[in-house]
């Protein structure tokens, strides 16, 4: 069954672009990482926050606070979709990267995604 893609677009024939499970489990997962609580109306719990960390300086407490953020909120808002098997934060080029693996629940099959934020950030 076909998902909306995110960040919404049109395709080439200039309809609303669709995508397969996978790379539509990987887009919540973005949405998850990127949005800020308070930040969806009706949803005010939404989100990781980890754009407040992202001008954080570097430190093990920093990054055990993404990682903590990361996993949480992931098995809070996608626990009926995904398991998560490992979450990783690092610094990448001045950029926060942070790199979580999980199952898919409907299949089982493993998967990875990985999220790049712009600016300073934990190690």
């Amino acid at each position: 069954m076909p998902h909306l893609d995110f960040p919404y677009r049109f395709d080439g024939s200039g309809r609303t672009a669709s995508t397969g499970e996978a790379d539509h489990v990987r887009d919540l997962i973005a949405q998850v990482l990127l949005t800020a609580p308070g930040e969806r109306v009706m949803r005010p719990d939404f989100g990781a926050g980890l754009l407040q960390l992202v001008f954080e300086p570097n430190s093990v407490a920093i990054a055990a606070t993404a990682q903590m953020l990361v996993q949480s909120s992931l098995q809070q808002h996608l626990s009926h979709l995904i398991a998560v098997d490992a979450v990783r934060i690092g610094n990448d080029d001045g950029a926060l990267r942070v790199d979580v693996d999980y199952r898919l629940l409907r299949d089982g099959s493993a998967a990875s995604a990985a999220i790049d934020i712009p600016g300073g950030g934990a190690p």
